[in-house]
């Protein structure tokens, strides 16, 4: 029986020291000496959010924004990877990750996430296409959709 009281005093003893001891040591970033990645400024005013929400959030707002898009057929760009893309791609490479100092692949190599967004998803803004006066007869749509054997433009 003393040997339990004497098991436990030690048991507790040592969760003590252990707490003190976690609380006495610096962050783990710190310890680790990982820095936080340096990324560029993005090219808006402001973010769509604040930083801290977009950090912790980003990827479910994205989702939000994909099945507000692709499956209810809501058009908005808040939340949007597109303009996330046209606002944080590098000078130096035009893109938010083709580089480890790139704006996505800097912040999910930090914290060990891999990125498939890529997969679909194009790294780098588009480009506007340069649209000549009467081009294609003024035609919205920059390739005819032909219609049959016949060929008919429609």
């Amino acid at each position: 029986m003393a040997s339990f009281r004497i098991l436990g005093v030690w048991l507790r003893s040592a969760a003590l020291v252990t707490g003190m001891a976690c609380l006495a040591t610096p962050a783990m970033q710190a310890v680790a000496g990982v820095d936080l990645p340096k990324l560029e400024r993005g090219k808006g005013e402001q973010c769509v959010e604040d930083v801290d929400t977009i950090r912790r959030l980003h990827p479910a707002l994205l989702k939000h924004q994909r099945d507000d898009t692709l499956r209810r057929g809501i058009r908005t760009t808040r939340h949007s990877l597109k303009k996330c893309v046209e606002c944080h791609a590098s000078e130096q490479t035009g893109s938010v990750a083709a580089s480890k100092q790139d704006f996505c692949v800097a912040c999910h190599s930090y914290a060990a996430v891999k990125l498939d967004c890529w997969d679909c998803h194009a790294t780098k803004p588009a480009r506007k296409p340069v649209r000549q006066a009467g081009a294609l007869g003024g035609a919205s749509h920059p390739t005819p959709l032909w219609h049959g054997a016949s060929g008919v433009i429609k």
